[in-house]
């Protein structure tokens, strides 16, 4: 039996702030044709510039994932991308008035909220796979990053973690099947350490941050005075650190979140092929870099395949 090609049934529309930026703004997801997949449009630059969502328009993976062409550009687009993976959407056309995709809560969760919204309907036209058909191994030594993939009938992933942290050491995430991702895997949210927190800060790199929007992990002792500088800075309440080194902000969906979260940013990264995969992943302290360069090396397998 053959699956159809799938779009929204009306336009829906997100408002929010880029993490990075401090922005705001409206992201709309609209209907679009078959064959169209993803698209991103700028339309608040002149001539409003469309750009694909495809690996090779990859520009920058420095925290998050940014693609642009002829000067447009668009940031932080893999939770967004996941969440169109997560809903089985193939043709989308989404209206940007910012440069950066709204943070929300970090996660995926309020995009699977507004597709499902919008509501999903078949094109006439049938839906094409990326079927792996031989072992792929990609691997960062310096990183300690490994990532491979192997031939199967439906995608599933398998995602390992490790930060060598008293606080974040090894954790897995497992995906078995697409169908669990609005459920298991949306909502789990970005995560930062607090130093790596510290040095946005004073690089003036998160101005749409909040404590509301990440997991904050603390691996070093902190006097009140800097708990309470956090606090002050972010608007918020007295904040203090939980045993498990947890700023209490919020509370953990699964005790494997983190990870979780890195599974959701490879669905992302891995849909910027254009097509959805069918392959078994086994990944090893991945990241955007590490995803994207992996998707090039699909991309460019599936080239010589086509040629042959």
């Amino acid at each position: 039996m053959t699956e159809k090609q799938t779009t929204l049934e009306v336009p829906v529309s997100i408002e929010g702030q880029g993490l990075h930026t401090g922005t705001m703004g409206t992201m709309t997801f609209r209907p679009a044709p078959a064959n169209h997949g993803i698209k991103f449009r700028r339309i608040d630059i002149e001539g409003k510039p469309v750009i694909d969502a495809l690996i090779e328009n990859v520009i920058s993976t420095d925290r998050g994932t940014c693609i642009g062409i002829n000067g447009a550009k668009v940031f932080t687009i893999e939770h967004v991308m996941a969440a169109l993976r997560g809903m089985n959407i193939d043709n989308a056309l989404v209206d940007l008035d910012m440069e950066e995709i709204p943070i929300k809560d970090g996660s995926s969760r309020f995009f699977i909220d507004a597709l499902k919204k919008a509501g999903t309907k078949e094109l006439d036209a049938e839906r094409e796979y990326i079927e792996i058909t031989e072992n792929i191994d990609f691997e960062i030594p310096e990183k300690k990053t490994r990532i491979e993939i192997r031939p199967s009938k439906r995608f599933s992933l398998n995602v390992t973690i490790d930060f060598e942290s008293r606080v974040l050491g090894e954790q897995t995430a497992i995906m078995d099947d697409i169908k669990e991702f609005p459920v298991k895997i949306a909502p789990c949210r970005t995560f930062v350490f607090l130093h790596e927190l510290e040095f946005l800060l004073k690089n003036n790199l998160i101005k749409g941050g909040d404590l509301n929007n990440a997991i904050v992990f603390v691996n070093r002792q902190l006097p009140q005075e800097e708990m309470d500088y956090l606090a002050d800075l972010f608007k918020k309440p007295r904040v203090k650190v939980n045993g498990d080194g947890v700023l209490n902000n919020l509370s953990l969906y699964f005790d494997n979140e983190p990870a979780r979260h890195k599974l959701l940013d490879m669905i992302g990264d891995l849909y910027l092929l254009g097509k959805p995969i069918k392959g078994h992943i086994t990944a090893y302290r991945p990241g955007h870099h590490a995803n994207t360069e992996f998707a090039k090396i699909i991309s460019d397998k599936i080239s010589v395949l086509a040629n042959d």
